[in-house]
């Protein structure tokens, strides 16, 4: 993996990973690795797969534990169809099958099987490992396991794994609809990164700098080769898989979610609550809608990037800038169900009164010819990333979603309220230009139009 020196920071100051290895060929050594690790106590491996994965790597994981000399309970292995989905029944029946045995899991797959056994082991409060199988998504190394239980879906909380095994050649030989998922994801981290910067010029949020670096140091580098993914080089695959990993590794750093997402998530998790996709088999995977989302705040960063600041009003805008009661007013015109009171939750500890909003606004004013600079820097085009994800085979307009454009116009105000984090839809509407703007993201000679 590149940048080791940073990965080796980075892995210092995580909270639960210490043994990253991505690479061709690292399968061959999965045994001794997991021995070394997780296994280092004695305690037996439960490996965990679904039928499609066991073939991946699942067989030949066992067969190298056997020869580093561990010792294996049965494995479980669900069946490849129809798909297995992260349910909190499947992961109960794991984490059974784990305490019966007294054995530590390895997850061989991707993000389900993945965030199936985390959250198994993270309730018996053992450490566990991953050998992932397609690059699909960056939560290998995160915290914290997407699980539908009571009929909603909701992170809850566990430890992200002691070990990560990454064969670049696994990755490659899986469906190529995965790693184009892998790849929306990834470029997501583009315009979170905006948003971030944002969020530490205006003493919101401040950037850790390591996992800035985890995962801003090589993003662009790892988008490089659509072309070569979509084909399936597994050279090309180096990037996105460090990348991928990096982004949860990250996470564990600054011990949350900043580094890796941004608003551009926000239309992913509310078209996921909308149960977009979710009738397919497979569903329509997280990566995708993300891909849109992305182009969605991407277009938006740059609309405001047109906008000049340097003739604000800062009187008009203060002046303009809604109660508490007003705010709330509005959430419940535009939220629904349950999501009214997360709304109304989490827009309320991001709300400022307007004596903090004047001087939010001359911080903006005043630091904005460098930041302006700094975030023209961070960006990319949004036609040129759509060219990008095209290239990997990620969707590029709602429609390969089953959206309407006028869907993601929609969206755009249910994001700003969805969550705390401080983000450029944040400032646009502080600044009075949030509705402006989102009109102009879908005028004539935009992305979608």
């Amino acid at each position: 993996m590149k940048n080791d020196d940073t990965v080796a920071r980075g892995l210092a100051q995580a909270e639960s990973t210490k043994t990253i290895e991505v690479g061709r060929g690292v399968l061959a050594d999965s045994g001794r690795i997991l021995a070394d690790t997780l296994l280092a106590g004695g305690r037996p491996a439960l490996l965990v797969a679904d039928e499609r994965t066991w073939a991946a790597a699942g067989a030949a994981v066992e067969e190298r534990l056997r020869r580093a000399g561990a010792r294996l309970a049965e494995p479980m292995v669900f069946p490849g169809s129809p798909t297995l989905y992260a349910s909190y029944d499947n992961c109960e029946e794991i984490r059974e099958r784990l305490r019966e045995t007294g054995a530590l899991g390895v997850a061989v797959g991707s993000g389900t099987v993945n965030d199936l056994v985390k959250l198994a082991s993270g309730e018996l409060r053992q450490p566990y490992a991953v050998v992932a199988t397609a690059a699909s998504m960056d939560g290998y190394t995160g915290f914290g396991a997407p699980m539908t239980r009571g009929g909603l879906k909701i992170t809850m909380p566990c430890p992200a794994p002691l070990a990560v095994i990454f064969d670049l050649d696994v990755a490659a030989a899986a469906p190529r609809p995965m790693a184009a998922s892998g790849y929306g994801d990834l470029s997501a981290k583009i315009p979170a990164g905006a948003d971030w910067m944002y969020a530490d010029a205006l003493g919101v949020e401040a950037i850790h700098p390591l996992a800035w670096e985890l995962v801003q140091g090589g993003v662009r580098e790892a988008l490089a080769q659509p072309g070569e993914l979509a084909a399936g080089v597994p050279e090309a695959y180096e990037g996105l898989c460090s990348g991928l990993v990096m982004s949860g590794l990250a996470m564990q750093v600054a011990r949350g979610t900043r580094p890796a997402s941004g608003a551009e998530h926000y239309f992913s998790h509310l078209w996921e609550l909308d149960h977009l996709g979710a009738e397919l088999d497979p569903p329509l995977s997280h990566g995708f809608k993300v891909a849109i989302g992305t182009l969605a705040m991407t277009s938006f960063h740059e609309r405001f990037l047109a906008r000049d600041l340097a003739g604000l009003d800062v009187d008009a805008a203060v002046g303009r800038w809604p109660s508490w009661e007003e705010i709330e007013r509005d959430i419940r015109g535009t939220m629904s169900g349950p999501l009214i009171d997360k709304g109304i939750n989490e827009t309320r500890e991001k709300y400022v009164d307007a004596d903090a909003l004047r001087v939010r606004i001359d911080r903006l004013v005043e630091s904005w010819p460098r930041l302006r600079s700094r975030l023209r820097d961070q960006l990319m085009p949004a036609e040129r990333l759509q060219r990008m994800l095209g290239e990997a085979g990620a969707p590029t307009r709602p429609e390969d979603i089953g959206l309407s454009v006028d869907d993601v116009r929609q969206a755009f105000p249910r994001a700003m309220y969805y969550r705390s984090r401080y983000t450029v839809l944040d400032v646009a509407r502080e600044l009075g230009w949030f509705e402006e703007i989102t009109e102009e993201v879908f005028a004539p000679g935009g992305v979608w139009t």
